[in-house]
């Protein structure tokens, strides 16, 4: 059976072979140093490894290594990247940690003893954007927003990263849907749909824009939610609007290549409680989801993927409601995240994409005994009846060993 028939009757909550992901998405990837080690481990063709996502360091994982993994998934990577540039005439670039990896010659940094500093779209004239510090395997964004008068807020500030698909991005998604038409192969295809992720919290600082306006500002955003409903509310309305309009241009150039597509990435728990309450993601969120999903649903094949960290059993049947397939990385290590509860409860409705394995404790930290139980044991309560994809919960972190890396693919071949 090929991957993509295995994701497909997990995807329709059938029986089947066990079906992987690793890769497919910038929230089911791995740390290029990672990446690296496991490379070495199947004993592949030692080559630096590319960054397909320099914001988090994110290791393309590559057809060989894929078939190393038994992964099941192939990805069609956004225009830009985080840092706003295009992924071009790749470089060498030497981590402070000793790795050289491949990055585009518009990735650009600067190094202090502060950290190593990343510009939008590559440019050093302008203020940073994001900074690696020194003991830090990815960047973090920095924050940039000029003062705020409450009284003079518009939301069209919010808005000046969304637009039409511009006629070079359309081009882009022609040449790589032609390449993966033709080296694709078995693998199901997985994209992020261009400016449908609502109120992203990793894109709300915008380390893309050159000068961005508007509300910025990580905590100033959640206050807002609460404090200016009306303001995130006309954001949502026009991002929407944008949105849908690119998802008619998106389906007339790659068709039905796609098989899943990731909607959003806002995070709505931390490790134990939520972001906001369910009636506040009713009021703000949902309509918005509802129209983009029912568009993709009423004219495509996609499926829609939501990825979502932290406490979030409390979402889950909104997450229904706007018409989500996908739940991602189901994090079963935070409060009310019980796996048996998540698959009784709503296993017939959702996929559970994720949860394999505790990327914050078990997988760097425990044994390889101990990561060979957990994965059997999450596969023993989430793929029964299908509806399950296998996939760390969220990408795996640098430095974890690859022992446990190894230890977790051999018990996937087992259960295979």
């Amino acid at each position: 059976m090929t991957g993509k028939e295995k994701i497909k009757l997990a995807l329709a909550h059938k029986d089947g072979p066990l079906a992987v992901d690793f890769g497919g998405s910038f929230q089911s990837g791995m740390h290029c140093s990672c990446v690296a080690d496991l490379r070495r481990h199947y004993g592949l063709e030692d080559r630096p490894v590319k960054i397909c996502e320099p914001y988090q360091m994110l290791g393309w994982i590559e057809d060989d290594l894929k078939d190393a993994l038994g992964a099941d998934t192939t990805s069609l990577f956004p225009y830009k990247t985080m840092f706003g540039y295009v992924q071009e005439d790749w470089k060498l670039f030497r981590t402070w940690w000793g790795q050289e990896v491949l990055v585009s010659k518009h990735f650009s940094t600067k190094t202090t003893k502060e950290g190593t500093f990343g510009y939008p779209e590559g440019d050093e004239t302008l203020p940073p954007s994001g900074v690696m510090p020194p003991t830090s395997y990815f960047f973090d964004a920095i924050i940039r927003q000029d003062p705020i008068d409450e009284d003079e807020m518009d939301p069209s500030d919010n808005l000046e990263e969304f637009g039409p698909i511009c006629d070079a991005e359309q081009a882009y998604w022609k040449r790589q849907a032609q390449a993966l038409r033709t080296s694709a192969g078995d693998r199901a295809v997985i994209m992020h749909t261009p400016g449908t992720a609502l109120g992203d919290i990793a894109l709300v600082p915008a380390p893309f824009l050159k000068h961005p306006r508007g509300v910025r500002d990580v905590a100033e955003w959640y206050m807002t939610i609460a404090s200016n409903p009306d303001y995130v509310e006309a954001v949502f309305a026009a991002q929407a609007e944008i949105a849908l309009r690119n998802l008619h241009v998106l389906h007339d150039t790659v068709g039905e290549l796609l098989d899943v597509v990731c909607v959003c990435g806002t995070d709505f728990g931390t490790q134990s409680s939520t972001f906001c309450s369910p009636d506040t993601f009713r009021k703000l969120w949902l309509p918005y989801y509802q129209e983009m999903n029912d568009w993709i649903h009423t004219r495509t094949h996609w499926k829609t993927f939501k990825h979502c960290c932290g406490a979030v059993e409390p979402f889950m049947q909104g997450f229904i409601d706007a018409g989500f397939d996908i739940i991602n990385p189901v994090q079963f290590n935070a409060v009310g995240m019980d796996t048996k509860h998540l698959k009784k409860t709503y296993g017939d409705r959702l996929v559970f994409w994720g949860g394999g394995v505790n990327t914050q404790q078990t997988l760097p930290f425990g044994t390889p005994d101990d990561v060979r139980d957990e994965v059997l044991r999450q596969i023993d309560i989430l793929a029964p009846g299908g509806g399950f994809v296998f996939n760390a919960v969220h990408n795996v972190q640098a430095q974890t060993p690859v022992e446990n890396l190894v230890a977790m693919f051999e018990a996937l071949r087992e259960v295979r």
